[in-house]
């Protein structure tokens, strides 16, 4: 499973750093229509982008491994579970049937490659499908930080070895779905943060195309839950997480999909988000030069 997950984000990996070549080329040879919009709501600076987009994938291959190579559950681990231990809207996740984990585990991988692409849904807009290549760019930035945070925030799976529920359902017995060190990952939920990051996206580009919404485009963002609320069913259904790292995932997913284009859209270019690595530590980075003197 750890192999299989690994191909899949090799191959994620190298779509998004051929589109991120197709957006440093941009510049280079620019593209004219003649049914341009006046209204462009993003300002994004490609090879900054780029370059953020590749420094994150870098992170990520750095990241990985902390998560993927955790110790294996010990059978007295398994001994000294106690099923109270669990707060009370967590339990809901340990009354599911298990026979049924291994569906719903494969519907979420599934899913997701159907989540994943629904900002192409933004491109049936005229406005937006000209500005197609910015809100690429803008996209791909968002899940790559999406990533990241997932990977090197205190509250996820490479600082938290919370137990997944499939851990604490005895009928399993002592078998490897309940022993493998992925089981240490629950908190927080990664699918969840990724469908949520990319339909939450959506909603915010849209809505940022139509300003004259007003407040139906809280409508937008209440339908932009229920991608991430499906998953998170899906997600509790495979045992793999308890609803409050659905919660986490959420709002994580949420922030990423609306913060990013948000941080495009200010033209106040003192403001710039970033990644960085050094031997002590790897994360995002935001910086904010004031000009207070000049």
């Amino acid at each position: 499973m750890i192999k299989t997950f690994n191909n899949r984000f090799i191959f994620f990996n190298l779509i998004i750093i051929s589109c991120a070549i197709i957006g440093l080329v941009k510049p280079i040879y620019p593209q004219f229509s003649g049914s341009d919009s006046s209204f462009h709501p993003y300002h994004v600076n490609y090879w900054a982008t780029g370059g953020i987009i590749i420094g994150g994938i870098t992170a990520e291959l750095i990241g990985l491994p902390w998560i993927s190579n955790k110790s294996p559950i010990s059978t007295a681990e398994l001994q000294n579970l106690d099923r109270q231990d669990i707060s009370s809207i967590d339990r809901w996740a340990l009354n599911f049937n298990p026979a049924y984990m291994g569906y719903f585990a494969n519907l979420s991988t599934q899913l997701q490659a159907v989540f994943v692409l629904l900002p192409v849904l933004t491109m049936l807009d005229h406005n937006i499908r000209q500005d197609w290549l910015d809100v690429l760019m803008m996209y791909l930035q968002t899940q790559i930080i999406t990533n990241n945070v997932y990977l090197f925030s205190p509250f996820g799976p490479t600082f938290q070895n919370r137990f997944r529920p499939v851990v604490y359902y005895d009928a399993l017995g002592n078998s490897g779905v309940r022993t493998i060190g992925t089981d240490r990952s629950s908190l927080y939920s990664g699918h969840v943060a990724a469908s949520a990051a990319a339909s939450f996206f959506a909603a915010k580009v849209y809505c940022d195309y139509h300003p004259e919404l007003g407040c139906n485009k809280y409508l937008i963002y209440g339908a932009a839950a229920i991608p991430p609320l499906i998953m998170g069913y899906v997600r509790l259904r495979a045992l793999a997480h308890f609803p409050t790292d659905i919660l986490v995932g959420l709002g994580v997913g949420a922030s990423c999909g609306i913060l990013i284009p948000e941080f495009h859209r200010i033209q106040d270019r003192n403001i710039s988000l970033g990644v960085f690595s050094s031997p002590e530590a790897t994360g995002l980075a935001i910086t904010w030069n004031t000009n207070f003197l000049n």
